[in-house]
This record gives C-alpha cells, sequence and structure tokens, in this order.
C-alpha cells in the first residue's frame, strides 16, 4: 500500500493505475477508522481494481464550537486498517495542499443542505462538498463509497454529482453497528460508559418507528412523536431533531410512503449523534 502526501503524486499514481485498465474506487474519510469506514474500503475492494482511501481532517466542515482540534487523529492505525482491508493509495494530504491562502471558492447544494443537519450545524455542508469535490478532483474515481449512516451527507454528495457531472458513480453502503446495536461513530470514544448505555436509545427509537410503520393506522408524523416521546423519557438525551421525511428530498412526511426514512440527531452528554433506518410502509 502506498501512501501519498502530494496530490500531483496521487493523480500520477491514480492515472498509472486506470492506463492498466483498472477501475478506481475512493473512500473519503476523515480518519478516527472504525469496521464501518473499513466496510466502505471492502466494497470498493470487491468493486474496483484500485482503491484509494483519503484520510483528511476537513477544517471547513467545523462549526465554531464544535470539535475540530478534538477530533482523534489516528494516522497508524489508520493505515493498518486500510492496509488490511487491500488499499492500494492511502492520500494524506496537509490542509495547505487542500486549502491554499488565497482559496475563495466554495461547492454548495443548496436546498438539501439547509434542513437537518444543516439547520442545526450552519456551513457544514458547504466544507463537506468543497472537500469531497477537491478529493474527487485529484483522485479521479470511477466509483466513491459512502456510509447510510450519514445519510443527508450522501444524498447531498449524490445531488452535488449530478448537478457539476462529474464522473463518479456514488456507492451507499449499509451502517455498521456495534453488537448491541450502536452505529459505529467516531465520536464513540467520547461517550462515557454510561452516555454509551443511553446512546442506545437512538437505535431503540428507530426501531421503534420501524415496528410503527407496520401499522397502516399511522402516519409518519404520528411515527415521528412516538420517537421524539421516546428519547424524551430517557434522561441524559437532548434531542436536536426525530423526524420521519422523504428519502430523496428530506422533506418531512405528511402521507405514508414507499421513499421514507427515520432520523435523529441527539446529544448524549457533549457528544452529538445521528443515525437513521429505511422505513417500509406496508
Amino acid at each position: 500500500m502506498k501512501v501519498e502526501s502530494s496530490p500531483a503524486e496521487v493523480r500520477r499514481t491514480v492515472r498509472a493505475a486506470r492506463q492498466r485498465g483498472l477501475t478506481v474506487g475512493c473512500v473519503p474519510t476523515m480518519g478516527a477508522l472504525h469496521q464501518g469506514h473499513v466496510s466502505l474500503l471492502e466494497a470498493a475492494r470487491k468493486d474496483c481494481g484500485f482503491v484509494v482511501g483519503t484520510i483528511f481532517v476537513n477544517p471547513t466542515q467545523f462549526g465554531p464550537n464544535e470539535d475540530f482540534s478534538k477530533y482523534p487523529r489516528t494516522l497508524e492505525s489508520d493505515l493498518d486498517m486500510c492496509r488490511t482491508a487491500g488499499a492500494d493509495l492511502i492520500f494524506t494530504p496537509p490542509v495547505s495542499a487542500m486549502y491554499g491562502e488565497s482559496a475563495q471558492t466554495i461547492v454548495r447544494v443548496t436546498e438539501l443542505s439547509t434542513v437537518l443537519e444543516g439547520a442545526h450545524r450552519p456551513g457544514h455542508f458547504d466544507g463537506v462538498t468543497t472537500i469531497v469535490t477537491k478529493l474527487f478532483n485529484v483522485t479521479e474515481p470511477d466509483r466513491a463509497y459512502f456510509g447510510q449512516k450519514d445519510f443527508q451527507q450522501q444524498l447531498i454528495i449524490r445531488q452535488m454529482v449530478t448537478d457539476l457531472d462529474q464522473p463518479v458513480e456514488i456507492v451507499t453502503c449499509p451502517i455498521i453497528r456495534e453488537s448491541d446495536g450502536l452505529a459505529m461513530s467516531s465520536r464513540n470514544r467520547y461517550l462515557s460508559l454510561d452516555e454509551r448505555q443511553r446512546a442506545l436509545q437512538l437505535f431503540q427509537a428507530l426501531k421503534l418507528a420501524e415496528r410503527l410503520a407496520a401499522d397502516p393506522q399511522l402516519l409518519p408524523l404520528d411515527i415521528a412523536t412516538a420517537m421524539q416521546e421516546h428519547l424524551n423519557s430517557v434522561g441524559g438525551i437532548d434531542v436536536q431533531y426525530a423526524v420521519v421525511a422523504d428519502s430523496m428530498t428530506l422533506r418531512p412526511l405528511a402521507e405514508r410512503s414507499d421513499s421514507a426514512v427515520a432520523l435523529i440527531a441527539a446529544k448524549v452528554g457533549q457528544t452529538r449523534l445521528i443515525d437513521n433506518k429505511i422505513l417500509r410502509f406496508r
């Protein structure tokens, strides 16, 4: 496995692979890898002849009161995981390589970036779409792999790729969970033992939504209310949203639909967590 910090060298390496007839898959990450990231690398390895991972803690997607300086940086163990998962090339640029001193350009997806996560983290998705565009420009992938856990993010990136005619297929991979149901996240390491137990209630609320979706008498708003009430009944959870939305537009659903997703964001202690589940109304 090759590790490079130079965009020019990454381009040369990827283009050499493409000249050999290999399909290029890319897995963008911010490091602090866990089995969820590994599953993305493994999916890329299965589909593609050449796998590029990126490890870059992107400063522009953190708000002024968020955890950029505290975000875990575990490069050596990250590289070990990438190597085991079968990556061919890892791109680890410094901030100066991705954002020059005179940088002025932002890539913005308008409507999808203003709701849910966008409403609670203004500017966050501008940072995401800008850096992902830059990473695509450097790695020139045929396919890029993202996790369903960041449901809104993968939807926004799909919109961006379509709108900008970027020749990249976006592949969304399933949420990877701990054995007790907690969605894997780099931020789980911030949770105390007691907070981790409370965090399990996000998954329990989503399972409740899944069960309620089977009742033909219940509307999406009824299900969203039930999720909210369940989470409010647990001490130490600050619910930011618990909604049932259209899985393409993220607009709250008024009627039962075959395009529905339940989404939750909540702070457990000082740690902000998100989770979601696709709903099948019957």
